[in-house]
């Protein structure tokens, strides 16, 4: 039996830029997946995670994905399978689910007390089992571990780690079951919204830490090797788990940040013959250009020079790494791309951030650093000893993780 299946992950629809709203790049790509369903014959589109930037998504990103979804049913694709991630609204992404079950788009956006809700077998038109979908959502603290009073961070991490890995466990057990009961020639596909052991990401891609510790890397071998295919969400760089082949994250469709810029987004496509799992990744097009520019007043206005001779929308970050005090730069920097299509949504002096970072009894700039990095920070104002500044480090990420649960659960609500 042939299937094709489609995998991407964390569209983050609704995501905004240094302000500016990326809905009409996210309409691009919606439309150009929309397109390529139809075009490369999919079967089953699988989406994991992260298909919202917030969990309280707005009209106009919600519009977005019903449009698509609609278009979805109309593309020729049997199946689409969407998981929740940790930007989701579990509340907002379950809503419709009965009611988009009908036209054969599966929603899980939390872990129910059921497991036997996240294993799905999907159907062909004659109503035969062709894949089994192992639709695991982002996997939140609450729902892998029980707390319990004066455990120590390396039990709850512990306990994370071995939620996690136990969940995927009782999940492909349950999924064998099936599989034993339709036929053994049918391919076992699990989903996951996570980070792995030696995956690749950028210092601005937007993720947050969202385990305590070491828990934000789970092994490679913590999935049953009954998965014919592992399609995961969280990072935004296409990547390989552990340089396997039928283990991957698929990486975000569009550059969320100037550090991601330059990098080639893709979706993977997943052609099973039986068991046998042939991946291929397929480019998705740049709707809209990032650049970043460094230098000097005159290398800046040389590359902005340059840009504006494109006669494209481009968008750009500039970072004057220069000596000279520049006062008026930013109306330098502006008045060069005037009547353009090149739009410079951020500037950065080095030279004052530098100067004011040094200075003691500054207030440093704030969106220049994460909240851990100005943890850090104030370690080193109060010279904490190096051998007590990993606990306090991690007992900060339990703090932040905590907030973002709670921050969560009231999003939801």
């Amino acid at each position: 039996m042939h299937v094709k299946i489609l995998h991407t992950s964390d569209w983050h629809i609704g995501h905004s830029l240094y302000g500016r709203k990326r809905t009409e790049e996210h309409r691009a790509f919606l439309d150009w997946l929309a397109a390529t369903l139809k075009q490369e014959g999919i079967d089953v589109l699988l989406v994991a995670g992260d298909i919202f930037d917030s969990g309280t998504p707005s009209n106009k990103s919600l519009e977005l994905y019903y449009t698509f979804l609609r278009r979805v049913t109309e593309s020729g694709c049997r199946h689409v399978v969407i998981t929740g991630g940790n930007h989701d609204s579990p509340s907002v992404l379950n809503a419709p689910r009965e009611v988009l079950r009908f036209l054969d788009i599966h929603i899980i956006g939390s872990v129910t007390e059921d497991p036997g809700d996240e294993v799905l077998i999907l159907r062909n038109q004659e109503g035969c089992a062709e894949i089994i979908v192992c639709a695991v959502p982002y996997l939140r603290d609450r729902d892998i571990r029980e707390a319990e009073v004066d455990e120590s961070l390396d039990d709850k991490s512990k306990k994370l780690i071995a939620g996690i890995t136990g969940h995927y466990q009782k999940i492909g057990s349950l999924a064998i079951e099936y599989r034993n009961l339709e036929g053994n020639n049918i391919p076992i596909v699990a989903m996951g919204h996570l980070f792995t052991t030696c995956a690749l990401g950028s210092d601005s891609d937007g993720i947050r830490d969202l385990y305590i510790g070491t828990l934000a890397h789970v092994a490679a071998d913590a999935f049953p090797d009954c998965f014919d295919y592992l399609a995961l969400g969280h990072l935004h760089i296409p990547q390989k788990v552990g340089n396997s082949k039928t283990k991957r994250y698929s990486g975000s469709p569009l550059p969320l940040s100037f550090g991601e810029a330059g990098q080639t987004k893709s979706v993977q496509i997943i052609s099973f013959h039986g068991t046998t799992a042939e991946v291929a990744p397929l480019p998705i097009p740049c709707f809209l250009r990032l650049e970043t520019i460094r230098g000097d007043v005159p290398a800046i206005l040389a590359r902005l020079g340059e840009l504006t001779l494109e006669q494209a929308r481009i968008l750009v970050e500039v970072i004057y790494e220069g000596e000279d005090v520049v006062p008026d730069l930013q109306t330098i920097l502006y008045e060069s791309v005037a009547c353009s299509e090149v739009c410079i949504l951020r500037t950065v002096n080095s030279r004052v951030l530098k100067r004011v970072l040094n200075r003691k009894n500054t207030q440093e700039s704030l969106s220049q650093l994460t909240p851990y990095e100005v943890f850090d920070r104030c370690l080193d104002a109060h010279k904490i000893p190096d051998e007590q500044r990993r606990d306090l480090q991690l007992t900060f990420k339990e703090a932040v993780h905590q907030f973002n649960e709670d921050k969560a659960e009231e999003d939801a609500a």
